[in-house]
C-alpha cells in the first residue's frame, strides 16, 4: 500500500484510514478490539468526532499508552468560541491526549477566518499555540465553502465526500488541494452504503496521490477487507471499469448522499435513509428493508408536512420532500408486487 502526504502537516500514513463514526454502534469492547486491529493491520490514522456519541470515548480507550503511534482526528461543529472550547476540552478529556493532530470544523455553513466576528479561527489559532491542536482544518459536503477553505490558505486539510460518483466539481476540489498542498481526507468511500464493491471503490480512490481515504468500519469482517488491501492493493481492471461506469450511470444525478445534514425531522422521518430507498433496497439484500421496522420507517413519509426543512439543510440543493414522496410511492410498489427487484 503506498502512503500518502497530508499537504504540509508532516502525516505521512499508508493511503487507508479508519472511519470511527460506525464503532458508536457497537460495544466498546467490540470497537477497542476493532480499533487495535486496525492498529495491527497497519493502520495509523484515525479519524472521530464530537458529534460522534462515545465513539471519541473508545478510540481514546484503544490508543491509550500509545498515542505516539497514532494520528488522531476529530471534530467540532461550534459555532461560537465557548463551545468551541468546551468541544476541545471534551474531546481531549474522552481521547486521553493532550493533543490532537488534526481538529476539523465539522461541516460549518461558511468557511471560518480570521475577523470574521465568529472568533472561531482565532479560538483555534490560540488552541494551536498552546499546544493542543497540531493543525487547523475543516470538513465540508457544500462544494462553495470547501473550495473558499482551499483557497484561503488556512486549513492544513479538507475533509470531502468523494468517491467514483464524483463530479467534475468534486475532482476539481481534489486537484485544488494539491495545488494548494492541502491534505485531502476522502470521507464516504462508499457513498453511505449504496456503493457495494469496496475493491472497485478503492482502486479508482488510489489514482489520486493527494488523497486518504477514511472508510467507515463497524464490523470485524468490513476491517478484514479494507486490511486485506495494504498488501494485495486494488487495481484498476476492465472488469472494475465497466463496474464502475455501470454505477455511475445509475447513480449520478439528484441522489441523496446520506450526509444526515437534513436532520431531524419535525415528523421523525429518517430521511438519510427513505430518500434514497429506492437505491439501497436494489443494492443491498432487500430483506433488511422489508421487515416491519423497515416499512413503518417509510410509511411515516405519510405524515410529512412539507416544512422544507430538509430542503434547507440539504448542502447538495436536493429537493428532499419530492425525494421522499418518489421513495415511498416506489416502495409501494414494492410491497404490492407491482414493481419486481
Amino acid at each position: 500500500m503506498n502512503k500518502v502526504s497530508l499537504g504540509t502537516t508532516g502525516i505521512c500514513v499508508p493511503q487507508n484510514a479508519f472511519g470511527a463514526l460506525p464503532i458508536q454502534r457497537i460495544s466498546e469492547d467490540e470497537a477497542i478490539k476493532l480499533l487495535r486491529t486496525a492498529y495491527d493491520g497497519g493502520m495509523r490514522f484515525f479519524d472521530t468526532a464530537r458529534s460522534y456519541t462515545d465513539s471519541e470515548i473508545k478510540v481514546g480507550k484503544a490508543f491509550e499508552g500509545m498515542r505516539d503511534k497514532v494520528y488522531i482526528a476529530t471534530k467540532t461543529q461550534a459555532l461560537t468560541v465557548e463551545s468551541f472550547n468546551k468541544d476541545l476540552e471534551t474531546s481531549l478529556r474522552n481521547l486521553k491526549t493532550d493533543y490532537i493532530d488534526i481538529y476539523q470544523f465539522h461541516n460549518p455553513p461558511f468557511c471560518p477566518k480570521p475577523d470574521d466576528s465568529s472568533g472561531l479561527y482565532e479560538a483555534a489559532l490560540k488552541a494551536k499555540s498552546v499546544g493542543k491542536i497540531r493543525h487547523i482544518s475543516i470538513t465540508n459536503h457544500r462544494p462553495n465553502v470547501a473550495i473558499e477553505a482551499v483557497k484561503s490558505g488556512l486549513y492544513a486539510t479538507l475533509q470531502f465526500p468523494f468517491c467514483y460518483l464524483a463530479t467534475e466539481k468534486d475532482l476539481e476540489i481534489v486537484g485544488l488541494c494539491k495545488a494548494h498542498n492541502v491534505g485531502f481526507i476522502a470521507m464516504k468511500a462508499l457513498s453511505g452504503g449504496l456503493l457495494t464493491n469496496a475493491v472497485a471503490a478503492c482502486a479508482w480512490l488510489l489514482q489520486f496521490d493527494n488523497v486518504l481515504p477514511i472508510w467507515g468500519i463497524q464490523k470485524e469482517c468490513e476491517l478484514r477487507q479494507i486490511l486485506s488491501f495494504m498488501d494485495d492493493v486494488p487495481t484498476t481492471t476492465d472488469e472494475i471499469t465497466e463496474l464502475i461506469e455501470r454505477d455511475r450511470k445509475q447513480l449520478i444525478g439528484s441522489f441523496c448522499r446520506a450526509c444526515g445534514y437534513c436532520m431531524p425531522c419535525p415528523k421523525d422521518i429518517q430521511i438519510n435513509n427513505c430518500a434514497r430507498m429506492s437505491q439501497l433496497i436494489r443494492r443491498s439484500p432487500s430483506a433488511q428493508w422489508l421487515t416491519e421496522e423497515s416499512r413503518a420507517m417509510m410509511l411515516n413519509i405519510e405524515n410529512c408536512i412539507n416544512c422544507r426543512q430538509c430542503a434547507e439543510k440539504c448542502p447538495y440543493n436536493l429537493d428532499t420532500p419530492k425525494l421522499l414522496r418518489e421513495n415511498l410511492e416506489d416502495y409501494k410498489n414494492i410491497l404490492a408486487g407491482k414493481v419486481m427487484l
